[in-house]
């Protein structure tokens, strides 16, 4: 599966999911702007991946903020987007509920992301999906610029609340 700018836009009005289910938050918290691939087998452990991109521009809010005459994107905001497209992939299997950040194993940050920059990419490679009590997806996740790894997520934990 695929998802165009105006599909991720969708999902961050709510509904693209049903009503009451997952959804990417809008506006300046959106950290993808397209989903290259969605699949429910391969990855790392053959139980899914999920592969988006986020434009680099010079006119994010974030740069302007941190840091001040040394701007960088916050690697918070990367690896909140590794736990936004959790959820969407939990919202594409069909699970029921809110999406919620439950977590996350190591992190490692190993290069930053600057305002020249054009791109970077995500890739998600899900460890697990729990269906009962509630969905939770259990996934590593890393952040790629100029197709190196600079960030890297284990165990991240999306659960859908009711």
């Amino acid at each position: 599966m695929q998802f165009s700018h105006s599909d991720i836009l969708a999902m961050s009005e709510g509904g693209f999911f049903g009503e009451g289910n997952a959804q990417l938050p809008s506006d300046l918290m959106l950290m993808v702007d397209h989903i290259d691939q969605l699949g429910f087998t391969g990855g790392h452990y053959g139980r899914g991946f999920l592969s988006a991109q986020l434009a680099i521009r010079p006119d994010h809010w974030f740069f302007a903020c941190h840091f001040k005459g040394d701007p960088v994107m916050p690697g918070c905001l990367g690896l909140d987007a590794l736990w936004q497209l959790l959820g969407v992939f939990l919202g594409c299997s069909g699970l029921p509920g809110k999406g919620r950040a439950l977590g996350v194993g190591n992190v490692r940050f190993s290069g930053q992301i600057y305002p020249d920059d054009s791109r970077i990419e995500y890739h998600i490679h899900v460890k697990r999906i729990i269906k009962k009590p509630l969905g939770m997806g259990i996934a590593d996740g890393f952040v790629l610029l100029n197709d190196k790894v600079i960030y890297e997520a284990k165990d991240l934990k999306v659960g859908l609340i009711r």
